[in-house]
């Protein structure tokens, strides 16, 4: 099989930034590829540009991204009020040196860097799911003294061959999900999601591209029976509807209301826009036991943390000279992954930050949902996602996870060890993608592989 560019194929490509300038003034142009240092910290490293009084900012919003949380009350008062329902005591615990989690590979390992989201068919008040009465909308594996955690998760993996079509083999696995030393009664018929935790470099940019840019793109008309449509959620600061762009069915409306949902979901930490403690009616000891303040993390905390994440740089692009890696870019373009995963994004105003204002970067992602296939199905609807649709991931960081982290899974369960196993699972939307991919030939699927591996 040759895959030639057409001419089609390149029109529509090169109208991705007809279609942002559009939106934009004056655009910023891709910035000169330079020597990466890639190591442990490749995804720890700020914006360029950032004033000593923005750097002093920076650091205390990486203090508290890395600050292990206490019980309340304590003598640190700045960091108490753990729980009284957690999974991790520190942000840093799922996102190791920024980094991206995993999934556990036996059933009695422990969730190190994933969670499991929880709801019942239906809608709460605000149009997202509908939380378990007894557990909420998220499991919370442990507890503080006096208060039993709700139970725990466990993880069975199963296999399977995929065949491309020169003869080469691919592993598979896929995992199903069973709980024990449930507290709080039986689970019953409950909606259930594993998610595994992202990396965190480069939230500022996406946070920033404008809402009427995302509709543009769930607008244009796409090839291969691509749709790829926006979230409208909640937005928590204003009362009103938002277009979603965080989260892995972008149930968030922008980056701030992210993290201070993390907070409260994770580490039971309460904030202004979560002000409530994550206990349920039937978790009486939960509700009595004390807390950190109202809130545990102050609005201070939560902008300076916002600061920090948005402004940890984009991971470094590494090789792009590469000749196999310049053919690579051609077959991703060819195959229609780029249909999704956008090779440009262009970011909007952001008040007193021109590191992010008129952006243009690559991230590789449209921020939009898009109908996966039956086999990547959570059958878990969140807001207008359905349980078949999942937000575009992000591609940029592919490459530099290896050097980051020991435990790393893509996909939003962590299923797939690799880029190819994960290109296996899509169906859906990206079907037709995926079958040019098994047709592709050796040289030709190792070209890709090279290509995404310098993201």
């Amino acid at each position: 099989m040759k895959l030639k560019p057409t001419l089609s194929r390149l029109s529509r490509l090169a109208a991705f930034g007809a279609l942002f300038a559009h939106f934009v003034h004056a655009p910023a142009g891709h910035a000169a590829e330079t020597p990466a240092v890639i190591d442990r910290e490749v995804l720890s490293r700020p914006l360029p540009g950032l004033s000593a009084e923005e750097e002093e900012r920076f650091r205390r919003g990486r203090s508290l991204f890395r600050q292990s949380w206490v019980i309340a009350p304590a003598n640190d008062v700045a960091v108490d009020g753990l729980g009284p329902l957690y999974n991790r005591l520190a942000c840093i615990s799922c996102h190791a040196k920024n980094g991206r989690g995993g999934a556990p590979d036996k059933p009695e390992e422990r969730m190190q860097s994933m969670l499991v989201r929880l709801s019942l068919p239906g809608r709460n008040a605000q149009g997202g799911p509908l939380p378990h009465p007894a557990y909420g909308d998220q499991l919370n594996e442990e507890g503080i003294p006096g208060v039993p955690g709700e139970g725990r998760a466990h993880l069975h993996w199963h296999h399977k061959q995929a065949r491309l079509a020169d003869g080469t083999t691919v592993t598979l696995r896929w995992p199903s999900l069973s709980f024990s030393e449930l507290a709080y009664g039986k689970l019953g018929k409950t909606l259930t999601s594993l998610r595994v935790s992202p990396h965190v470099a480069g939230l500022g940019l996406l946070d920033a591209v404008e809402e009427k840019t995302l509709l543009a793109l769930a607008a244009e008309k796409k090839p291969d029976g691509v749709r790829g449509t926006v979230n409208l959620v909640y937005d928590k600061a204003t009362g009103q509807p938002a277009v979603g762009r965080f989260g892995l069915k972008s149930n968030m409306p922008n980056l701030r209301q992210q993290i201070a949902g993390a907070f409260v979901g994770d580490m039971g930490i309460t904030s202004p826009l979560f002000a409530q403690e994550n206990c349920t009616a039937a978790q009486t000891a939960c509700a009595a036991a004390p807390h950190g303040g109202q809130p545990e993390l102050s609005a201070t905390q939560l902008d300076e943390i916002s600061f920090y994440l948005a402004n940890l740089a984009p991971p470094p692009r590494r090789a792009s000279d590469s000749p196999q890696v310049r053919q690579g870019e051609a077959h991703f373009a060819e195959l229609g992954c780029a249909t999704c995963h956008r090779p440009q994004l262009i970011s909007g105003e952001v008040a007193g930050n021109p590191r992010l204002s008129r952006q243009s970067f690559a991230p590789y992602t449209d921020l939009l949902l898009h109908d996966m296939g039956p086999q990547l199905a959570d059958g878990r609807p969140d807001h207008r996602a359905n349980g078949r649709q999942w937000r575009t991931a992000p591609l940029w960081g592919l490459g530099v996870l290896t050097a980051i982290n020991e435990q790393r899974g893509l996909l939003h369960d962590g299923r797939a060890r690799t880029a190819e196993e994960a290109i296996l699972w899509h169906g859906g939307e990206a079907e037709t993608a995926r079958r040019r991919y098994i047709k592709a030939d050796r040289t030709q699927r190792a070209a890709l592989l090279a290509f995404l591996q310098s993201l």
